[in-house]
């Protein structure tokens, strides 16, 4: 999914570390005291190495007072089913990946705060890989989930690659996360890019894994929420960034999802708000990806009850990716949705859900059996 090249007023590198003061330009000043702020030990309440949470507890801590003091070596050694990590306050600067056979596994931040563990790398789909050739998107990503049952709190994923920095690469997506197992759950976490952030998969065309994101927030421009995951996202926000290097609207797109035609459910966002640091109406809803993959999916995209912000073009929120798959021949609607980029001042270009079709739009009718917002803070 190209794009132009983006200059941000303020770096993603300089954003991660800037603490609470730039946390609250971005609207974030309403979550609760940082737990680093206070005296305490690296893991808080989770208890320590020498006091473990469960047996099949792992600490990660920079500082040494952990098992290990990076997040893939825990991962690696966190072999087989239901294991745990722990992480205390840092930036882990790595890229990590967990694979299919690490199932059940859950990451915990150990201060309950998002801000305050951040697991972050700069590589982007036109990086070149030694020994040659180039990362692409999926390899670009600076953590890779694929083992089912995954469970995060309290963390951040970033990809802090700029396209400024690099004005040679031309492949400027650059994922901070991707997700491919079924049953992966995310709480309390952020996820910092700006083309392609979160990547909601699956393992394989015909798996329809199943996403749940929960009181998270997602910032990006290009394609920043995308994929052929069933993903439902539970009162999250979304914020489109600004950019200096164009013209003229629109600056980028929030969702691309690429939904198998075989597949009732895509992507779901409910009781959720966009809002943006850009000028009104310089972005688009959403765009629907038909990779060269899957020429037949068929993009669907719900979003109910929802505050759309007025950096939304209101007027055409949707447009095409490819003239070849119009967005009008995908499954997009909206529901109940309030602000300023939820005016309906076009009917045929706001698509509207009926009652009865909104009582199939819910996260218990996306997730089946699956109820991730009954496991807890």
């Amino acid at each position: 999914m190209p794009s132009p090249q983006v200059q941000l007023p303020l770096s993603r590198r300089g954003f991660l570390v800037a603490g609470a003061g730039a946390a609250a330009t971005l609207g974030l000043a309403a979550l609760p005291a940082r737990a680093a702020d206070h005296p305490c030990p690296p893991f808080g309440r989770y208890g320590s190495p020498s006091a473990r949470l469960t047996p099949t507890t792992l600490y990660v801590d920079q500082g040494g007072r952990g098992d290990f003091t990076t997040v893939q070596a825990a991962v690696t050694a966190a072999s087989g089913t239901g294991r745990t990590l722990v992480l205390a306050p840092g930036i882990y600067r790595e890229t990590v990946a967990l694979d299919a056979t690490r199932t059940e596994a859950t990451w915990i931040g150990a201060s309950e705060d998002p801000r305050d563990v951040v697991i972050v790398y700069d590589n982007a789909a036109g990086t070149p890989k030694p020994g040659g050739g180039t990362y692409g998107t999926t390899g670009s990503a600076t953590t890779t989930v694929q083992g089912n049952g995954f469970t995060a709190r309290w963390i951040t994923f970033a990809n802090d690659w700029l396209r400024a920095d690099h004005p040679d690469i031309t492949g400027t997506q650059a994922v901070a996360i991707k997700v491919q197992g079924d049953r992966s759950a995310f709480h309390h976490c952020r996820f910092l890019g700006h083309q392609d952030t979160l990547y909601s998969d699956s393992l394989a065309l015909g798996i329809f894994a199943r996403h749940y994101y929960a009181h998270c927030y997602v910032e990006g421009d290009v394609d920043f929420v995308f994929g052929r995951a069933t993903a439902v996202y539970d009162q999250c926000h979304f914020r489109t960034l600004n950019r200096t290097d164009l013209a003229a609207a629109p600056y980028g797109f929030v969702f691309a999802p690429s939904t198998a035609a075989a597949n009732p459910r895509g992507h779901l966002v409910t009781r959720g708000r966009v809002s943006s640091e850009a000028p009104d109406a310089s972005y688009k809803l959403a765009r629907p990806w038909v990779p060269g993959s899957d020429t037949t999916a068929r993009p669907m995209l719900t979003v109910r009850d929802t505050h759309l912000g007025p950096g939304i073009d209101a007027v055409a929120p949707y447009t095409n990716m490819s003239d070849a798959y119009p967005w009008q021949n995908q499954r997009f609607a909206e529901y109940r949705n309030t602000g300023p980029g939820a005016a309906i001042t076009v009917p045929e270009n706001r698509p509207q859900l009926t009652a009865s079709e909104a009582e199939s739009a819910t996260r218990e009718a996306y997730l089946g059996d699956w109820t991730p917002w009954k496991e807890g803070r």
